[in-house]
């Protein structure tokens, strides 16, 4: 059992090193033009090259991306909590939030330069629009589908509809909340990423443009795989919050 918890925990970075790999024999056993389809070796060569660049537009796309992620949780939250403790306020709201986030948010971008101009506004409000519904949703669903039993157990011991909500029915939404942002932050870097490939002069996407008019790819595809570590690295925060707050709704795990 050991062995095999421990080679689960291990298979992604199996898969990753194999994938890599096959990419490089591939690349190299059909001499695949880096100009069209760069190998791993080429893309870490200018990785390398470029780092300095790369961290200073690196870091550009990470705090502009958390501050539309915070900016998505504290709407998120307090939509999905109205929506959710009010059965009017779901039957209302759910369907014109549902609608808009069927909206392609790269159609925004124009729109957002205009209102703020090319810099970090659109950014950060592309990464909020993109991130906030799946919060709003979690939260939502997970006060509206609290059992009628369970609450009307409450209400006879004498629990106002607030202390059910703030009691019993946040905390039962926290491993929604908890998945919620797994998604959402790795929508967030997309919504910033094409933010800056039109609206702006510094970030990841701003150098895959960049990058790619010059027939860089290599740049480029390091761009890209630096935004997917960046996801990565705080999908995997999330996750470890996750575990040491709710261990409670992961009862099942916790025998193995």
């Amino acid at each position: 059992m050991t062995n095999s918890k421990q080679f689960e925990r291990w298979s992604p970075w199996l898969l990753l090193v194999a994938v890599i790999l096959l990419w490089e024999i591939i690349c190299r056993a059909f001499d695949v033009s880096e100009f069209i389809f760069p190998s791993p070796s080429r893309i870490w060569t200018q990785f390398w090259e470029f780092k300095e660049i790369i961290a200073g537009h690196a870091w550009r796309t990470f705090w502009v991306t958390m501050a539309g992620f915070g900016l998505a949780i504290v709407v998120g939250v307090l939509l999905g909590f109205v929506i959710g403790s009010s059965r009017l306020a779901y039957a209302a709201v759910y369907p014109l939030m549902t609608a808009f986030n069927a909206l392609p948010k790269a159609a925004f971008v124009p729109i957002l330069v205009v209102w703020f101009g090319i810099g970090v506004g659109p950014a950060i409000l592309t990464a909020f629009l993109i991130s906030f519904f799946p919060i709003m949703v979690n939260i939502a669903t997970g006060l509206a589908t609290l059992e009628p039993e369970l609450e009307d157990v409450l209400r006879v011991l004498g629990a106002k509809r607030w202390d059910v909500l703030t009691k019993i029915g946040l905390p039962r939404s926290m491993p929604y909340f908890y998945a919620s942002l797994k998604v959402a932050i790795t929508l967030a870097f997309v919504g910033t990423t094409v933010s800056e490939m039109t609206a702006a002069n510094e970030g990841i996407g701003y150098l895959l443009i960049s990058a790619g008019s010059s027939m860089q790819m290599g740049l480029a595809f390091a761009g890209l795989m630096v935004v997917g570590a960046m996801a990565m690295a705080m999908y995997e925060l999330f996750s470890a919050i996750e575990k040491h707050t709710t261990g409670w709704a992961h009862r099942g795990s916790q025998g193995e």
